[in-house]
């Protein structure tokens, strides 16, 4: 194998690693989840080189990225490390992935970022604190339970015009712009004996529109249509349903890549290759 770049988005608790060789091949990306992020970061980048029986003699440069790379500052295991600064990764990865120039980037983790991509110029223009922390967090009130693939389950059999205000609920015709399936309200709806498939289809739904409409509104006065979302959110099969509504509603393309959820590592090796900016350690 020829030397490759590995780049590492190194969370609280999850690591995303992925390798990337000098023509742009996205090598095996893998995620580890972990208690602390040095447990994380060391346990993804071994089970990386294991399962891919890959040498440290192979690996060219090590790329680190994240708010838990603030925790790392030496070599890892003494092959020539960098660091990548996060919102620069999210635009590499997202623009490398998605094939395009111009686009706002959403990054979709436990809070959300929003990063303009215009050539070659990649800049941080705001973000909102909602995000798959605020889903996990209501639902531990609201459900009693954290756990994704039960919140997904529950979902897919929820009502969510039993939680959400719709435009058809108060008005007999649509407004202008707005189908009479558009929500009016969120949570408007709902009953106090609501019944747990429909608020957590609520708590999804919820999360989702927000993020959407935030990155609507960042867009205006840009001629940007083209949103990419990044990120482990994006992969919530509730996406389907919110995003294409949302699409035909105001004329705009949202759009999941393939290794949506390791946009931020993939940016991170290529802010190497690509020279862009980023400090060694």
């Amino acid at each position: 194998m020829e030397k490759i770049v590995i780049g590492i988005d190194v969370g609280i608790s999850t690591t995303k690693i992925v390798g990337v060789d000098h023509k742009g091949n996205i090598i095996a990306p893998i995620r580890i989840k972990a208690t602390d992020p040095i447990t994380s970061l060391y346990g993804a980048f071994g089970k990386y080189l294991h399962d891919n029986q890959i040498t440290l003699s192979q690996v060219e440069k090590v790329m680190l990225t994240g708010v838990g790379a603030a925790y790392i500052n030496e070599p890892i295991y003494g092959l020539p490390t960098g660091k990548a600064e996060e919102f620069v990764s999210d635009g590499l990865g997202a623009r490398y992935e998605a094939k395009l120039d111009r686009m706002i980037v959403v990054s979709m983790g436990t809070g959300t970022s929003i990063v303009k991509c215009d050539g070659d110029e990649i800049k941080h223009i705001g973000g909102i604190g909602i995000g798959g922390g605020t889903l996990a967090g209501l639902s531990r009130i609201m459900l009693k339970t954290d756990d994704i693939k039960t919140l997904i389950n529950l979902a897919n059999e929820g009502d969510i015009s039993k939680i959400n205000l719709l435009i058809k609920d108060i008005s007999a015709s649509p407004l202008p712009g707005l189908p009479m399936d558009a929500t009016a309200s969120l949570f408007s709806a709902a009953k106090a004996n609501a019944s747990r498939e429909d608020i957590a289809k609520g708590l999804i739904h919820m999360v989702l529109q927000a993020i959407g409409s935030a990155t609507i509104l960042s867009s205006l006065g840009s001629g940007i249509k083209d949103f990419v979302l990044i990120g482990n959110m994006t992969l919530l099969p509730q996406c389907r349903d919110v995003y294409p509504a949302m699409e035909k509603m105001y004329h705009v393309h949202f759009r999941i890549p393939k290794y949506s959820e390791f946009c931020t590592a993939i940016g991170a090796a290529l802010s190497y290759t690509q020279k862009k900016q980023y400090q060694n350690i």
